[in-house]
């Protein structure tokens, strides 16, 4: 009798059962046979609850791949993440991971259910996602699966889809913080922005946020949990989102180090267009928050209240250092509970037999181009880190350049946990990459992004989209919100009213992988942007992302196509 599964099946066997017993006839033999059935039963539940690997997976919010020292970049000579290097060490690690719409819900919403924006219907914070678009954990209870998340969801409506769950309200507190339960002791009213104020059952806390989610996720592991049911755990960090609330005991932590600065950070180059910069950069002081005074509505060193006189010439550098001082000291705090989570699966003899997967809702821009949060397409934003971790079954200690997205996590789980991926998921699997190491046959040579909001947030990010490939990008801001002005709402989170100018950009990523030189209206590129052109015009197509419902955008993207 085989118990991989999806090759026999319990009717099968029970009808082996029958067959076999046949003829044993009478009283004694109905016991025997009805006996042997329970315990069969019995037997193989557990064995494919062993059989099955148990799903961890860690999200933290914003975290940078280039923040991760197993990804190689400027910060990794200060060994920020050791226990997530280590994971990286010994599982596979994807260099091209990538948000296909770089902010918190938008990518929380895709992540689970396996679909783009427009499909799955969260195209900015303001939206939520239904319980009935919450298919990843529908899916896996299918499969037998006991589903839980805990931290933070951001997804408004609560996440009924869970056997359990303890999240964060919204964004929730890096300090004693409170968590959403079915169970919590206290009621209390709490606004969900335009959702609405609803009435919710929450629990208090004290502690960093970081090791709250970490006790719970352990409490819900060692005690709440059926152990006969193999298991997904969601657990989503707060940290180390903005504005960078670390743990007391990583105040010293990195005090006296030198924080490697980008070049970018000072000198702009090439890099951007009229869209991002404006005529004569007329628009530099109002498009993308900055580390410095640049942007006259945010800049991080007005963010953190630092003091710093804004004519110290050193307030840049002085801004930049403290920015991310504060950021690696959150993500410090994350590294530091994974090790813990670590430490509780194998004292529990659950990590040999656990994927651990560890990923972000999106980059984050470190002081890049002078920027900070997320939002745009350039790469330390889009980029996500994402590391799998099951040495039993897929390969370890290797790296793949393969193109994946975040349409792509809810189908790879999908069928690590053998179930079938639906044909209403946009994402594909990339399973076969674990246990193979090679790139599957037909898989995309192009990856789909977009940007919703459009000025909004108070980032003042312009609306746009485009496609990566391995070699190349190309964007397009179209500079409009997609809602028509007379059907926005003024509600502070910023100026939807402000249109922005239309302009392409593309970067050769092998030549410039810093993302320094818009080579838009470069000759030599003229037939590699045309090709482009056409894979994002056949993306759009396929992916539902053309611009039907809103009419002036359509009109305006035919307009500039050919610019």
């Amino acid at each position: 009798m085989s118990l991989e599964p999806g090759t026999v099946t319990m009717k099968d066997d029970l009808r082996y059962l029958q067959v076999f017993f046949h003829g044993q006839g009478g009283y004694f033999g109905a016991k025997l046979t009805m006996s042997f059935i329970v315990i069969f039963f019995a037997t193989f539940a557990k064995l494919t609850a062993q059989e099955k690997p148990n799903i961890l997976f860690i999200m933290s919010d914003d975290h940078a791949a280039h923040a991760i020292g197993a990804y190689g970049g400027r910060l990794s000579v200060l060994d920020p993440t050791p226990t997530i290097d280590m994971l990286a060490s010994e599982g596979m690690l994807f260099e091209n991971a990538f948000s296909t719409n770089s902010i918190c819900t938008p990518s929380r919403a895709t992540i689970l259910s396996g679909q783009y924006s427009q499909t799955n219907g969260v195209l900015d914070l303001h939206d939520f996602l239904p319980e009935k678009k919450q298919y990843l954990p529908q899916l896996l209870k299918k499969q037998g699966y006991e589903t839980a998340v805990i931290g933070k969801w951001h997804l408004k409506e609560a996440p009924e889809s869970f056997d359990y769950y303890e999240v964060l309200p919204l964004q929730g507190d890096y300090h004693n913080p409170q968590l959403i339960s079915r169970k919590g002791k206290i009621r209390k009213t709490i606004k969900f922005g335009r959702y609405g104020a609803h009435e919710v059952l929450v629990d208090e806390f004290e502690g960093h946020s970081s090791d709250v989610i970490t006790d719970r996720s352990i409490e819900w592991l060692k005690h709440s949990r059926d152990r006969s049911k193999p298991f997904l755990l969601m657990h989503h960090f707060k940290a180390p989102h903005g504005m960078f609330e670390f743990a007391p005991r990583y105040s010293a932590y990195l005090e006296d180090s030198y924080i490697p600065e980008p070049a970018s950070l000072y000198q702009r180059g090439n890099h951007g267009s009229i869209a991002t910069r404006g005529e004569n950069d007329r628009l530099i002081h109002d498009i993308g928050s900055s580390v410095g005074m640049r942007n006259t509505i945010r800049g991080m060193g007005r963010s953190l209240q630092m003091g710093l006189d804004p004519d110290d010439p050193q307030y840049v550098h002085k801004a930049y250092q403290e920015y991310l001082k504060r950021y690696l000291r959150c993500v410090k705090g994350v590294d530091d509970n994974i090790k813990r989570l670590i430490n509780f699966l194998k004292k529990e003899g659950l990590y040999d037999n656990t994927v651990i997967i560890y990923t972000s809702d999106q980059g984050m821009m470190l002081g890049e181009h002078d920027y900070v949060d997320k939002r745009w397409m350039y790469e330390e934003s889009m980029r996500m880190p994402f590391i799998v971790h099951f040495p039993k079954k897929y390969r370890g200690g290797i790296k793949t350049d393969l193109l994946i997205n975040n349409t792509d996590f809810a189908p790879s789980i999908l069928e690590m946990a053998g179930a079938t991926v639906p044909e209403y998921m946009q994402g594909k699997s990339f399973k076969q990459v674990l246990e193979t190491g090679k790139e599957p046959e037909g898989w995309r040579s192009a990856t789909y992004y977009r940007y919703w909001m459009h000025m909004g947030s108070r980032h003042a990010n312009p609306a746009h989209f485009g496609i990566r490939t391995k070699e190349f990008k190309l964007i397009f801001y179209y500079g409009k919100y997609y809602k028509p002005k007379d059907d926005i709402e003024q509600d502070g989170w910023g100026r939807y009213d402000f249109d922005t100018p239309v302009a392409w950009e593309f970067y050769d990523l092998r030549r410039d992988p810093e993302e320094m030189q818009n080579e838009y209206h470069n000759p030599d590129y003229k037939g590699i942007i045309g090709e482009l052109k056409k894979e994002l015009k056949a993306q759009r197509k396929k992916l539902n992302e053309e611009d039907d419902h809103y009419p002036h955008l359509q009109e305006l993207i035919e307009m500039h196509w050919n610019d």
